[in-house]
């Protein structure tokens, strides 16, 4: 067996090296064994290209086989290297699903979760491979809580939750950019709920109040009364959070502006 094992060894090297075949026709051929130790030595030697193409070959014949779980793990491998992020990161998934026992099982379902970050868009796009890749790292952290990846999970974590918010109030500023000002009012409002925290609390609390201003006093008038205490009510929140806001010369205005609707309403 050591001799036989040593013998493909010599003829995969000699068909990388010799000119005794050349790749297409190990790729064709049906001597897995020899596929296998030449897909090891091209990833050994950074030829990812040709090793995915050999990896990929082998791993329906060695299903369920021996070197099943290495033709697996290093075909996700050199996806990764050759910044294949979508294909690398399913088939450090479905390496994951296939052994979950395996020694390399964290670090697949690290793997999995980083690719998705990698190809995580700006803040501007479409954030539905965000919303994967943070799924995914806190399953990961709930899975794996003291892995010696958690603190760059966390760092990874932090970096799209922000990502996230940028782009929750980037929408909720686009209402108010189209005048749309109750979609404005109630996006903002939302904002601050999901981001308690958020540094942009100053001007989502303001673009909230002038939004709530607006649309009240374009309301219709047996609605402004309603609307326009709406309004006095969200300068008393912003306010007291800011006292000393940048916006607070224009928020004194508008609340202003406010009383005074109100008192011409009342006499009516």
């Amino acid at each position: 067996m050591k001799y036989a094992k040593t013998l493909i060894g010599i003829t995969a090297i000699c068909l990388l090296t010799t000119g005794c075949g050349n790749f297409n026709k190990l790729l064709s051929s049906n001597d897995y064994d020899a596929k296998y130790a030449a897909a090891m030595k091209y990833y050994n030697d950074n030829s990812f290209s040709k090793a995915i193409q050999l990896f990929e070959n082998l791993t329906l014949h060695y299903r369920g086989r021996e070197n099943a779980e290495n033709i697996a793990w290093y075909y996700a491998q050199s996806l990764l290297k050759e910044k294949d992020y979508f294909s690398a990161g399913y088939q450090f998934k479905r390496f994951a699903k296939q052994f979950p026992y395996s020694d390399r099982h964290e670090d697949a379902l690290f793997q999995s979760a980083y690719c998705k970050y990698i190809d995580s868009p700006s803040y501007s796009l479409d954030q539905s491979q965000t919303k994967e890749a943070i799924e995914e790292f806190e399953q990961f952290a709930d899975r794996y809580p003291r892995s010696v990846h958690m603190p760059e999970v966390n760092r990874y974590l932090d970096e799209m939750r922000l990502k996230l918010m940028k782009k929750d109030y980037e929408i909720a500023y686009g209402y108010y950019f189209i005048e749309e000002y109750h979609a404005a009012y109630e996006s903002f409002k939302q904002f601050l709920r999901t981001y308690p925290e958020s540094p942009m609390r100053e001007d989502a609390m303001f673009y909230m109040l002038k939004s709530s201003y607006i649309y009240a006093i374009n309301s219709r008038e047996e609605k402004q009364k309603e609307r326009l205490q709406q309004v006095v009510n969200d300068f008393d929140q912003f306010s007291s959070h800011f006292i000393d806001s940048k916006y607070m010369a224009e928020a004194q205005n508008i609340y202003t502006n406010t009383r005074t609707a109100l008192m011409n309403l009342s006499q009516k």
